[in-house]
């Protein structure tokens, strides 16, 4: 196991992509707070993590709310004894409105923004403290390839937790803390099938070089090592887990 008495977070842990980081920490020994504003969601993954044999406790957490994120960090604190690993994960995608920029309730698309970019600041903000009382620590910020193309307030989003992701890298490298991004493309989740068009994806499939979905897996593989100490000269760094979708220099 790579992370035994480690403590981590992972916000919108209660399906997908988040579900499956909780679950494969849990395996590899680490203290998991599920957290998601979901309550029967998040729950059921920690029982599930507790019925295995794992560590957990679901926490219901606001991700754009920083009262809601001292909370969620006091607690995690009060529960565990500390915080090494936080995985903002947390995103409005699933049913999620696909509108014009022109044309969006102003108000979704704040709420959409408080969410998707800001809500990864928020909780940083409220964690990051706890982490550097522990010595340090690795958070990774959930993007998307959406965020190297042209789209609406999605890829808006994705493309500034892009930006963040090196702002903190630079502000919290001097206190031992590392933040990187992973940036899946066309995932097999419950989220990809629901907002997701059939031809769409086949579309999208088609043209990338390795020609098949990704699974939850190949995510999760990527984000164990960037918060394992085999990358601990990695910072700064978001990684494109897509089959070849973006292909950059």
């Amino acid at each position: 196991m790579r992370f035994p008495n480690k403590v981590a977070i992972v916000t919108g842990a209660g399906q997908g992509i988040g579900e499956a980081y909780a679950k494969a920490l849990a395996t590899e020994g680490a203290a998991v707070c599920v957290a998601d504003i979901n309550v029967g969601a998040g729950s059921r993954v920690a029982a599930d993590i507790n019925a295995s044999g794992g560590k957990a406790r679901f926490i219901k957490v606001d991700v754009a709310s920083p009262e809601s994120a001292e909370s969620l960090a006091r607690e995690v604190v009060d529960t565990f004894g500390g915080i090494d690993f936080l995985l903002n994960n947390a995103a409005i995608f699933a049913g999620m409105r696909r509108e014009s920029l022109l044309n969006v309730e102003y108000a979704y698309y704040q709420r959409f923004m408080e969410v998707n970019m800001n809500g990864a600041l928020i909780v940083t903000r409220a964690v990051y403290k706890s982490m550097v009382a522990r010595g340090g620590g690795a958070i990774v910020n959930q993007s998307s390839t959406a965020a190297y193309q042209a789209g609406n307030y999605y890829s808006i989003a994705k493309t500034g937790l892009n930006a963040l992701t090196i702002g903190l890298a630079k502000e919290l490298g001097p206190m031992n803390i590392r933040v990187n991004g992973i940036a899946p493309g066309p995932t097999d989740t419950m989220a990809t099938q629901t907002s997701v068009p059939a031809e769409r994806l086949q579309g999208l499939l088609a043209a990338l070089p390795l020609k098949r979905i990704g699974q939850p897996q190949d995510i999760v593989n990527t984000c164990l090592f960037l918060l394992s100490d085999e990358a601990s000269w990695v910072t700064g760094q978001t990684w494109c887990v897509d089959g070849g979708q973006v292909l950059k220099i």
